[in-house]
């Protein structure tokens, strides 16, 4: 199957509604053709065309850096910072608004906090502008079906982060019209349950006509990604008898199974046919395939999450130094567990032998810092910013893919939903139901993967497994906060022993303040901000 990256296309909304604007300026998107000139009556009779409009909404995700942003560096903060798995990073006080994410003491005017809103809302316009032409089209209904599930299933994604991150927020479901009766619709605070239904229709949708794994091009939103995004949102609500029967139909389905070593999960090519982009485990993926003018990678992902030289300096160091994993992280891990140097990226503390926490291709030789698997040697820590890195991030100079100098978007594919998340989440829901084999089953896979013994199945345990399996995957706030819920106190504790002290208003970021003022007031804002 093609990738859908090997074909580029940027559609650019005309008013990108992401409340920066007045609804009084907003006209139909498409009241102008978008870059390619891709035409009404193109989409409407053309399904590669209309193929095309929908790769648009994927494009989204190369955004980032310090600007609008989903799944980069500004997510990196609000998720994986904003938890115990990961300090901020690089100097003191290097980027005062991530620090004080870090410090849980976020105010409505960070500008991490508007990035992320602004960049999500990109991609719920991209969707509706794809979904309005959509309706429309007099092709086969089973192609028209599959691309709107498409759609409907990257806006349902978007959402599902909003709605975690902001709780209620604007429900913006059509391209409004700037003589909408109801413009205020736009401007104002839907209800989390209002936004939590909505992003169940829409994968409700797509779960019933998205083509399956092998039918599709790699990289293109699936029946099985569906129903793994729909058996998550419904852990968040509560339902575990949704959550186990979706997440069990991708079990079942038997399309997906878990790399055999954890560590190639996150590596561009495939080892003796395991791990690799798009592998066995992966359900949904962002795509980083290189182009020619090289904007295919996502900006600053990997960049700003790479090692940062410091002390001594005199050598060349990967980047900006952001995202740390941290002690109360490392503390997690059991002996023996492979995960821990899978995803963190040791410094030696001096020169000479490297202990055992620090990955060698040449075990048991002498090596003056630390050497990551391609070769690539981090000098001890003398000469670096920072104690641990995410290994997870890391995209290598020299045995990956690489797009010149360009080193803000190295093209690092980000794994937003794989198997062994899949598994987790129906352990979780089968032991909810009372189903301790089932989740004991589940449970043990994935730790006999990390080279672990096999236990029974306990929620402690299931949690434990969560964070260790998905650490650095800017899973752990949201899950934090979602267990929270289900026992109260364990946000508390959680980071109390990373040294923070956690308010029960933490668990919302702000609205942005500069949201607020384009809204004239009427978004209001979190209690506590």
């Amino acid at each position: 199957m093609k990738n859908i990256y090997q074909k580029q296309l940027t559609i650019i909304a005309a008013c990108a509604m992401v409340l920066t604007v007045t609804l009084a300026a907003c006209k139909r998107y498409l009241d102008v053709s978008p870059q390619g000139q891709i035409t009404q009556d193109q989409i409407a009779l053309d399904p590669n065309a209309a193929k095309n409009l929908v790769t648009g909404i994927y494009n989204v995700f190369y955004i980032g850096g310090f600007d609008p942003d989903i799944d980069s560096f500004q997510f990196v903060i609000m998720t994986d910072i904003a938890s115990d798995d990961a300090d901020k990073g690089s100097s003191p006080n290097d980027y005062g608004d991530a620090l004080q994410i870090d410090n849980l003491q976020t105010s409505a005017s960070n500008g991490v906090v508007n990035n992320v809103w602004t960049g999500h809302y990109q991609g719920v316009a991209r969707a509706n502008q794809a979904l309005d032409k959509l309706q429309n089209a007099q092709f086969d209904a089973v192609t028209k079906n599959a691309l709107i599930g498409e759609a409907r299933f990257l806006r349902a994604y978007f959402y599902f982060n909003l709605v975690r991150l902001y709780g209620g927020v604007p429900l913006i479901d059509a391209l409004p019209l700037a003589s909408e009766a109801n413009q205020d619709k736009y401007q104002t605070r839907a209800t989390a349950d209002d936004i939590y239904k909505f992003i169940v229709s829409d994968l409700d949708f797509a779960v019933a006509n998205l083509p399956d794994k092998g039918a599709t091009d790699v990289g293109r939103a699936t029946k099985s990604a569906a129903q793994s995004l729909e058996a998550k949102v419904y852990l968040y609500l509560k339902n575990y008898q949704k959550a186990y029967e979706l997440s069990q139909a991708v079990i079942a389905g038997g399309k997906y199974s878990l790399v055999k070593d954890y560590s190639l999960i996150w590596r561009q090519n495939a080892v003796n046919g395991d791990g690799g982009n798009n592998n066995s485990e992966s359900l949904f993926e962002i795509q980083a395939g290189i182009n020619k003018d090289c904007s295919a990678g996502i900006n600053l992902y990997t960049v700003s999450q790479g090692p940062r030289a410091g002390g001594k300096y005199g050598w060349s160091d990967l980047g900006f130094g952001f995202n740390n994993p941290t002690s109360s992280l490392v503390n997690e891990y059991e002996a023996g567990d492979v995960r821990k140097n899978g995803t963190i990226i040791f410094i030696n503390s001096t020169n000479g032998t490297p202990p055992p926490s620090t990955i060698n291709p040449n075990p048991g030789t002498t090596s003056s810092g630390t050497v990551l698997f391609d070769g690539f040697r981090i000098p001890s820590q003398d000469s670096v910013q920072n104690s641990r890195y995410s290994y997870k991030a890391y995209h290598s100079r020299t045995a990956e893919a690489n797009c010149g100098g360009n080193t803000d978007r190295l093209p690092k594919q980000v794994r937003i939903l794989r198997y062994a998340d899949v598994l987790l989440i129906n352990a979780e829901a089968a032991f909810q139901l009372g189903n301790i084999g089932v989740a004991t089953t589940d449970l043990n896979l994935v730790r006999t993967r990390a080279g672990l013994q096999n236990v029974t199945a306990t929620l402690p345990a299931i949690w434990h497994e969560r964070r260790v399996e998905l650490a650095m995957e800017h899973d752990r706030f949201f899950d934090l906060v979602r267990q929270d819920a289900v026992q109260p106190g364990r946000a508390a504790a959680a980071f109390a022993a990373h040294g923070k002290t956690w308010k029960a208003t933490a668990a919302l970021f702000p609205i942005p303040q500069t949201q607020i003022d384009l809204s004239n007031g009427r978004l209001k804002q979190n209690p506590g901000y």
